[in-house]
């Protein structure tokens, strides 16, 4: 008599899979605030972060220009007060802070983007960011596209991770026409306008000047700078390093991670599966410390959206258990090879 065997399991879905995730997130999650209830206070506590942040930032400038802190020290710890404002304003885009209380949530908004100067807008940045959610990946998606996920890797991408207004030139230069490098240009200044602008006239501002007296000293012929040019001088070098230089180095760590850890072109559209993978691999340590560790917790926000980025944080190890369980792809370094391309690198 023989025997029934029972059919083999059928693997999972990719539906199932991020089903599962998000119970399990969901779950460590709310079994967190039970221990701690104190982290149900959450506008409290985005509140407090963001003003602790900025304190920081204006301590750090302080004691700079009382010449109490090196320049060397001063952009990588206002860099990284920089980057939990960052956090906090993507939290602030998912309307996680005083959704209730909307002069208080855009003030946040405010103040996020005054001590970011080199970021867009974040109120264009919101609808950006929500489509990013939806269609990740794919080629309407702006956001990464934008910091150059999907690009061949070059030393033209190199300038463009660490420069917004570089990226929006090249990105014009690549179009077919003057009409639409136009558009380009005018649709990413607006983007920036008016506090992007700021950040950017400073930024060349510094490198043009101390480019053009290095040469000039390195040739052997100084250039004798007038009193008002050097007076404008210490107010421009002061900005770069307290506000502007910070922000350059921290939004070259982010660009540099979130465009990698994401991927594009041939991703199934809304399959969080196939969005993006983790990074955590010790090496990153350097970039992570001025993004907040975004390459390791922010494949978890794809599957659960409505939690504070200091939350994901702290549930981020059960999060990759399951996640990895799953067949979330971890470290995946190919990526670079394959232009951030799923499986294999465009033709």
């Amino acid at each position: 008599m023989t025997g029934s065997h029972p059919n083999p399991a059928t693997p999972a879905s990719d539906t199932e899979r991020t089903a599962r995730i998000r119970a399990e997130v969901n779950a460590a999650c709310n079994a967190l605030r039970d221990r701690h209830p104190w982290l149900r206070h959450q506008d409290a506590i985005g509140l407090g972060i963001m003003l602790m942040s900025a304190a920081g930032m204006g301590l750090c400038a302080w004691l700079y220009a009382r010449g109490g802190l090196s320049p060397w020290i001063c952009v990588p710890l206002i860099a990284i007060f920089a980057s939990f404002i960052h956090e906090l304003e993507h939290d602030l885009i998912h309307f996680l802070y005083f959704k209730r209380r909307p002069w208080v949530h855009n003030l946040m908004l405010a103040l996020g983007w005054l001590t970011r100067p080199s970021t867009i807008n974040p109120w264009i940045r919101r609808h950006i960011h929500l489509h990013h959610h939806k269609h990740s990946g794919t080629r309407t998606d702006v956001e990464e596209r934008g910091i150059t996920n999907g690009e061949p890797w070059s030393f033209r991408r190199f300038l463009m991770i660490g420069d917004g207004f570089l990226a929006i030139i090249f990105r014009a230069l690549s179009k077919g026409n003057v009409r639409q490098g136009l558009r380009t240009v005018g649709r990413g200044l607006a983007a920036y306008f008016p506090v992007g602008w700021f950040h950017f006239v400073v930024w060349y501002w510094f490198l043009g000047f101390h480019l053009i007296d290095g040469a000039a000293a390195l040739t052997g012929h100084p250039i004798s700078w007038s009193g008002d040019t050097l007076a404008r001088m210490q107010v421009i070098d002061f900005l770069t390093v307290v506000l502007v230089g910070p922000n350059v180095l921290r939004s070259f760590c982010l660009h540099f991670v979130s465009s990698n850890m994401h991927y594009y072109g041939d991703v199934q559209d809304r399959n969080i599966m196939q969005q993006t993978q983790v990074w955590n691999r010790w090496w990153l340590l350097p970039f992570h410390l001025f993004c907040f560790n975004f390459g390791s917790t922010h494949a978890i926000h794809h599957f659960v959206v409505g939690e504070p980025f200091y939350i994901r944080q702290w549930t981020a190890r059960r999060a990759h258990e399951v996640m990895r369980e799953a067949g979330v792809r971890f470290n995946d370094f190919g990526t670079f090879r394959r232009a951030n391309r799923y499986c294999r690198a465009p033709a």
